[in-house]
């Protein structure tokens, strides 16, 4: 059975037309990891990494399941190296106040989701390939860079894997909020419409009727 990147083909090309499908249907990408993922028990993060990563492969299957659905990975703004140093020592400081990374990124951020976002992506990658880096930067700081209380280091990943797709589900809640008062707002403004197309369409008649009426007073006299 042809593989790609771990999924079966059959079911790469079964995500790639249900998200192609969702997206013109105008629906998130998050709300579609998700009931992908309900419906073939996966996690929606699973299917989230899975799809950016089919996204980025670049292999003759992988681009003939793309070829024609117009999906495409947005593009990923990099962090400059004073932007990295700069996440670094504000994080690491918030570190060194006894916060635990989730609240150091959102106090960093100041509830900026999407910023809160990208710090917590690329300070987990900086932990898992660069903890050197990310030591250095404490011991120049003068604080620690490990966890307040020990955990193991897979269940630490866990953890904050789940804190993202927390911010992803957010994400998406927040835009479906914002399409749906959309909606709303163009009904109310269709039926205010409505409303003064049919308030002019009565006025119309009783001009016509009052005109009608003074081309019918001469005969009567």
């Amino acid at each position: 059975m042809e593989k790609i990147n771990g999924y079966a083909k059959s079911e790469a090309e079964e995500l790639v037309g249900y998200i192609a499908e969702g997206r013109r249907a105008g629906k998130t990408l998050t709300a579609l990891f998700a009931g992908y993922g309900r419906a073939h028990g996966r996690a929606g993060g699973s299917v989230r990494n899975y799809y950016y990563r089919l996204l980025k492969t670049d292999s003759p299957a992988a681009r003939g399941i793309l070829a024609g659905t117009r999906l495409r990975a947005e593009t990923v703004r990099p962090f400059t190296a004073a932007e990295k140093e700069e996440m670094l020592r504000l994080i690491l400081t918030e570190r060194g106040k006894g916060m635990s990374v989730r609240r150091a990124i959102a106090n960093v951020c100041g509830g900026d989701e999407k910023k809160m976002l990208r710090y917590q992506n690329k300070y987990r990658n900086m932990l898992k390939k660069q903890p050197e880096e990310v030591r250095a930067a404490a011991k120049q700081l003068g604080v620690s860079a490990e966890p307040l209380t020990a955990r193991p280091p897979r269940l630490l990943q866990r953890r904050l894997e789940g804190e993202i797709n927390a911010l992803y589900d957010r994400i998406g809640r927040a835009l479906r909020a914002e399409n749906e008062r959309l909606r709303e707002e163009l009904e109310r403004l269709r039926e205010e419409n409505e409303i003064l197309r049919r308030a002019a369409g009565g006025e119309e008649r009783e001009d016509t009727e009052e005109k009608e009426k003074a081309e019918e007073s001469p005969r009567r006299i």
